[in-house]
């Protein structure tokens, strides 16, 4: 077996096998091919200032390997390929050895290639010669992308806190306590033993919602729920007693981030407390309480909170 580099006069052997690896090893879904006129220009400059090497046994060329010019330090092993009837006999390793001392000798500090995720003898093979996985290249069809991400559009938001109480005097007296943190409260009449506050600053700021709601619950030691619509798409609860937050819904739990699936689980409404601390019917909860990995999967997020209100007895 010979291993010699490569020179423009072998333009027709190159194709040949590069043709056979395209045929072998296509290119993922989605992904339009390279005409062997745009890798012919490729493999042009890498004989130039890489290294292109065929391997050549009695039968003529066995396989080919090319590497490119170190940038900043590291050559890219751009591909190897050896035809089924040479191979297990070493070739792919001595034609990697080729490259990576053609890319030493040009000074370069490290060797990077590319390998699909869905290659795993490949990924075993390069392990085994001492490549470690350092980047992951992501993909996504585009129409996924595209409504995935139209449900991510940021929307507007908006958000009450209710009480459990019929006292609006107790409540007024607690929130005079608040108003340098409001900017313009507004408390409605009690209605199903609940009275509502409404804020701007509930509408733009989740976290001072929920101090609210938990100072105001332990102030009054009462159950106060901080209820809100988030960026038009998703619904979201926390209830507090007593000053102590017991139970919190989001209605796609995964919006703001992925989780552990300990922490999804979390952020589905807890049937049982609910229907204890607002009187709502288990079954119904369990029903307009649901979740999801999209808000496409679920009613818009307006309808939804109002359902959500409603069950638990709430004025939206």
């Amino acid at each position: 077996m010979n291993i010699r580099h490569a020179t423009t006069a072998d333009e027709p052997v190159l194709r040949e096998l590069w043709e056979e690896f395209e045929r072998e090893v296509p290119e993922p879904p989605g992904t339009a091919p390279e005409t062997w006129e745009e890798e012919w220009a490729d493999v042009r400059d890498h004989i130039e200032s890489g290294a292109v090497l065929i391997a050549e046994d009695d039968e003529g060329a066995a396989g080919m390997a090319r590497i490119g010019a170190p940038e900043q330090g590291r050559s890219h092993l751009v591909l190897v390929y050896v035809r089924p009837r040479a191979r297990r006999q070493g070739l792919a390793k001595a034609l990697v050895h080729s490259c990576v001392e053609d890319a030493a000798h040009k000074g370069a500090t490290a060797v990077s290639l590319n390998v699909l995720t869905t290659n795993s003898v490949a990924r075993s093979v390069w392990t085994r010669m001492g490549f470690d996985e350092v980047a992951l290249v992501m993909e996504a069809p585009v129409e996924n992308l595209q409504r995935r991400l139209a449900d991510m559009q940021i929307g507007q938001s908006h958000g009450a806190v209710h009480v459990q109480t019929d006292d609006d005097t107790s409540v007024q007296r607690a929130l005079a306590q608040f108003v340098p943190r409001l900017a313009a409260p507004s408390v409605a009449a009690a209605a199903n033993g609940w009275i509502r506050i409404n804020d701007p600053l509930f509408d733009a700021d989740r976290e001072a919602q929920w101090r609210f709601s938990r100072d105001l619950a332990d102030r009054l030691g009462a159950v106060v729920i901080a209820l809100a619509v988030e960026h038009a798409a998703v619904v979201r609860f926390r209830i507090y007693e007593g000053g102590r937050m017991v139970d919190e819904y989001l209605s796609v739990p995964t919006y703001h981030g992925e989780l552990s699936k300990g922490d999804e689980l979390a952020l589905e409404a807890n049937p049982t407390l609910v229907a204890r601390l607002t009187g709502a019917d288990r079954d119904e909860v369990r029903r307009v309480m649901r979740t999801a990995v999209s808000p496409a999967d679920l009613p818009p997020a307006d309808e939804l909170y109002e359902a959500v209100a409603r069950t638990m007895g709430l004025e939206p």
